[in-house]
C-alpha cells in the first residue's frame, strides 16, 4: 500500500485545475513570443558553450574586490530599476547577485535582457564588488543568454518578519516534487545537499572497502534464477533465447560464485528490484552494497559494520550523533547485541527460546501461531514458522529499537543461505543491524555446505508450493558451484537508500531517490 498522495482520477472534478492550466499556458505563450523576439534581434537563445571560470558560493566566501570572473547559472530573481537591474544567478554551488547596466552592455544588449525571465540560464562576465548595502555582487560587462526557459518555474516568495526569513508559496507538494525532481532541485537548494550526502556515503563505503583490498565487481541484473533474498521478482522475457528472465532481487549468489572462484574479497553497489508494496521505506527499485570476505564470520563482520558506520557518520555529518524522525541515537561503537529470541522476550514477555532450539516443524508452528494470536497478530495461513517469528519481531520489537542494535542468531528456516550456529541447535549465524526502528543491514556466516544448502533450498521450494510467493527457488548452478568448495565466508548487504535516510534525517525513501517510482499521472 502506497502512502503517497494520489492525483485525482481523470474524471474527478478539480475546480482549481482549469484556471491554473490556463494561466500556465498564457505564460508559456508569452515566453515563446519573447523567444521569437530575441531571435529577430539576432540573439541565439541556445548557444553551444560558455567559458565558466568561477562558481557562486566560493566567490561569496572568498570575496576579492575587482576580481574578473565568468559565471553561469539560472536567473532566480530580478529587480528592475529602469536602466539598471539586480538579479540573482544560481549555479551548482549556490547563488550570487548580479548587477547589470544599460551603459555597460549597450542598448541592444539591455533590450535583449529585458526579454529574459526567471528560469533562464545566463552567462555573466564582469568583476566583483560590494554594493552600498554591502552585498557581494558581480558588476556585469558581458551578458549572454545560454538557454531560454519557455515554461515558468515555481518561485517562492520571501519576506523578512521580525528579523527572520519567511517563505511563502514554496514548492512543497510532495507528489509534485517527486514527479518533477528537476524543479525541486532548482527551487529547493537544501534538497541537493541530501543527494550530495548520499554520494559521500557511497564514496566512504567504497574507500573503506578499497583500502582493505577488496575488488569491486559487476554481476548480472537479468538472471535466469533469482535468489539471495525473500522477495517477489519482476519477470521479463528474452526474445532471442525465448526464455524467462528475472530482474535480480539480490546479487548474493553471484558474489559467492566469485569467492568460490578465488577472490578473497568482492563487493558490488547493485540496483535491485523487488515486486512488492510501496511506502515510505520501500521502493520497487533500490540500491544496496553487498560484500563478501573469505575466511571470516559474522562476528568479525559486526566489528566491521561498527567501524564503517562510525566512519560514514563522521564523513557526512562530522559527528556520530544522529537525529531521525524525532529520535536521537549515536553510531559510535560498540552497539548492543541481542539474539532474536532475547529481543522478543524483552518486548513481548514471550519466551520462544525453547521453540527455536528444536526443529521448526508443525508443532513449533502451532505454538508460534498461538503466541501470535495471543498478542493480537493476524497471520497469513500459508506462512511457516520462520515467517511467523519475522512477523513477531517486525510488529513488536523492531520499531522499538532506536539505538543501534545487532539482532543475532536467527532460526534456520528464516535464513536459508546462512551457516548453522556453531553452538546453538536449530539456529544460524546471522545478524541484522537495527537503528531508529529500521533494518540497516543483514549479514551471515555464509553457508558453504552444499548438502545442507540443497536441503535448505528444497525447503524453500516446499514453502513456495504452500503459497509463500517470497520463498526462494532452487538454483542448480549455484549448488554446482558450491560443490567445488567455498571457503568460510562472511557476507553482508547494506541498504544505501535507507542508510541515507537515517544519516540525512529524511523520513521517506522518496526523499533520497532522485526519481522514485510513482503512479501514472
Amino acid at each position: 500500500m502506497s502512502t503517497q498522495h494520489q492525483s485525482p482520477l481523470p474524471d474527478t472534478p478539480n475546480p482549481s485545475a482549469a484556471p491554473q492550466h490556463e494561466d500556465e499556458n498564457n505564460l508559456i505563450h508569452t515566453r515563446k513570443e519573447k523567444l521569437l523576439q530575441l531571435r529577430a534581434m539576432g540573439v541565439d537563445p541556445y548557444p553551444h558553450a560558455f567559458d565558466v571560470t568561477h562558481f557562486a558560493a566560493p566567490l561569496v566566501e572568498t570575496f576579492e574586490e575587482n576580481l574578473t570572473v565568468s559565471v553561469a547559472g539560472r536567473m532566480m530573481t530580478v529587480r528592475n530599476m529602469g536602466k539598471a537591474a539586480f538579479f540573482n544567478v544560481q549555479d551548482s554551488s549556490g547563488r550570487i547577485q548580479i548587477y547589470v547596466r544599460k551603459d555597460d552592455i549597450g542598448e541592444a544588449g539591455y533590450n535583449a535582457f529585458k526579454l529574459f525571465d526567471i528560469g533562464d540560464i545566463v552567462g555573466v562576465k564582469g568583476y566583483m564588488f560590494r554594493t552600498k548595502t554591502g552585498e557581494i555582487s558581480i558588476h556585469t560587462k558581458e551578458l549572454t543568454l545560454l538557454s531560454k526557459s519557455v515554461r515558468p518555474m515555481p518561485v517562492a516568495k520571501e519576506q523578512e518578519v521580525n528579523g527572520e526569513k519567511v517563505v511563502y508559496d514554496a514548492f512543497a507538494d510532495k507528489e509534485m516534487r517527486y514527479r518533477q525532481r528537476y524543479l525541486d532541485l532548482m527551487v529547493n537548494p537544501e534538497v541537493r545537499e541530501v543527494f550530495r550526502k548520499r554520494t559521500k556515503i557511497v564514496r566512504t563505503i567504497r574507500e573503506f572497502l578499497d583500502e582493505k583490498g577488496y575488488l569491486e565487481v559487476e554481476t548480472p541484473i537479468l538472471q535466469p534464477v533469482y535468489g539471495g533474498a525473500a522477495a517477489r521478482p519482476f519477470v521479463t522475457h528474452h526474445n532471442t533465447l525465448d526464455m524467462t528472465l528475472y530482474l535480480r532481487i539480490a546479487n548474493e549468489l553471484y558474489l559467492k560464485r566469485l569467492i568460490i572462484g578465488g577472490f578473497d574479497g568482492v563487493y558490488e553497489f547493485s540496483k535491485d528490484f523487488r515486486n512488492e508494496g510501496m511506502d515510505r521505506f520501500h521502493n520497487p527499485e533500490f540500491t544496496q552494497v553487498e560484500f563478501y570476505v573469505a575466511y571470516k564470520d559474522y562476528l568479525w563482520m559486526m566489528t566491521q559494520v561498527e567501524t564503517l558506520f562510525e566512519k560514514i557518520a563522521l564523513a557526512v555529518n562530522g559527528t556520530t550523533k544522529v537525529s531521525f524522525a524525532g529520535k536521537e541515537f549515536d553510531l559510535k561503537p560498540p552497539y548492543r547485541r541481542l539474539t532474536i529470541a532475547e529481543s522478543i522476550k524483552e518486548y513481548t514477555g514471550k519466551d520462544i527460546e525453547g521453540i527455536l532450539s528444536g526443529s521448526l516443524g508443525s508443532q513449533a508452528e502451532t505454538e508460534l501461531r498461538a503466541i501470535a494470536t495471543e498478542l493480537g497478530l493476524k497471520l497469513d495461513p500459508n506462512i511457516g514458522s520462520g515467517k511467523i517469528i519475522d512477523e513477531l519481531f517486525g510488529e513488536f520489537v523492531e520499531p522499538k529499537l532506536i539505538d543501534p542494535t545487532f539482532i543475532t542468531d536467527y532460526p534456520a528456516e528464516m535464513s536459508p543461505l546462512t551457516k548453522k550456529h556453531r553452538s546453538k541447535a536449530g539456529l544460524v549465524e546471522r545478524f541484522e543491524l537495527i537503528a531508529a526502528g529500521k533494518e540497516l543491514c543483514n549479514s551471515y556466516s555464509e553457508l558453504n555446505d552444499p548438502v545442507d544448502q540443497r536441503e535448505r533450498l528444497e525447503l524453500q521450494a516446499s514453502l513456495r508450493a504452500r503459497g509463500d510467493t517470497e520463498a526462494m527457488p532452487v538454483d542448480e548452478d549455484f549448488l554446482r558451484a558450491l560443490e567445488h568448495a567455498m571457503p568460510p565466508t562472511a557476507g553482508i548487504g547494506i541498504g544505501i537508500d535507507r542508510l541515507t535516510m537515517i544519516i540525512t534525517g529524511q523520513t521517506a525513501i522518496q526523499d533520497v531517490l532522485f526519481f522514485p517510482q510513482m503512479r501514472p499521472e
